[in-house]
C-alpha cells in the first residue's frame, strides 16, 4: 500500500475532526449575552439571580464599547454585572480620595480582584489609596485601560469575581456630572 494511500483516509479523519472543532469553538471573548427567551433582551435586577457578566467590546479613544453597544466615554466601574458612572477629578491623582473608592467598600460580596485602568499609560496608585483598598479588602492591579478592558473580558469569562475601575483613553467628565470642587 503507498505512502498516500495512507495518508487520504488519515486527511480525511482530521479534516472532519478539525470541521468538528471549529463547530464547537468560538472567537477569544464574544460570548453570547445569556438571557431567558420572552424577557426582551432585559434584565431584573432585583431578582437576586446572578448578573450577566458585561463584556468589553472594544476600546477607542472615544471611549470603551460594551458588548450590548452601549459605548462609555468617561470613566466606568464594571462591578457584579452591572455598570456604574464614575465621577472622579480630571487631572490622575490629583485630589483623588478614598471616597473615590467607597462602592467596594459597600459591596457584598467583594471581587476578587479590582482591575485599575489608568488610561492610556500605566499610573502607579498612591500609597494612601492603594493601603485604603487593601483594607477594605480588595486586591489591585493597576494597568493601562486597554490592557484593564483585555482582562476584564478574561477573567469574568473564567466566572471569577472581577471588578473594573476604568479610565478613558482620553481624560473627559461625564456630562451633567456634579462638580468635585
Amino acid at each position: 500500500m503507498s505512502l498516500s494511500a495512507l495518508l487520504r483516509p488519515a486527511a480525511r479523519v482530521a479534516l472532519r475532526n478539525s470541521i468538528r472543532l471549529s463547530a464547537s469553538t468560538r472567537a477569544f471573548n464574544a460570548s453570547a449575552f445569556r438571557r431567558h427567551p420572552g424577557d426582551g433582551g432585559l434584565s431584573n435586577i432585583l431578582s437576586g439571580g446572578a448578573s450577566p457578566a458585561v463584556e468589553i467590546k472594544t476600546i477607542t479613544q472615544n471611549g470603551i464599547q460594551l458588548g450590548d453597544g452601549l459605548l462609555l466615554t468617561s470613566a466606568s466601574i464594571l462591578l457584579d454585572g452591572k455598570v456604574f458612572l464614575w465621577n472622579v477629578p480630571q487631572k490622575l491623582w490629583d485630589g483623588w480620595t478614598p471616597e473615590h473608592f467607597e462602592i467596594f467598600d459597600t459591596v457584598v460580596p467583594k471581587p476578587e480582584i479590582l482591575l485599575l485602568g489608568t488610561g492610556e499609560r500605566v499610573e502607579m496608585l498612591p500609597p494612601a489609596l492603594r493601603q485604603y483598598l487593601s483594607r477594605v479588602g480588595v486586591q489591585v492591579d493597576v494597568m493601562s485601560t486597554r490592557n484593564a478592558c483585555s482582562t476584564y473580558n478574561l477573567l469574568s469569562e473564567e466566572g471569577r469575581r472581577v471588578a473594573a475601575a476604568l479610565l478613558p483613553i482620553k481624560p473627559r467628565q461625564w456630562e451633567g456630572a456634579p462638580s468635585l470642587a
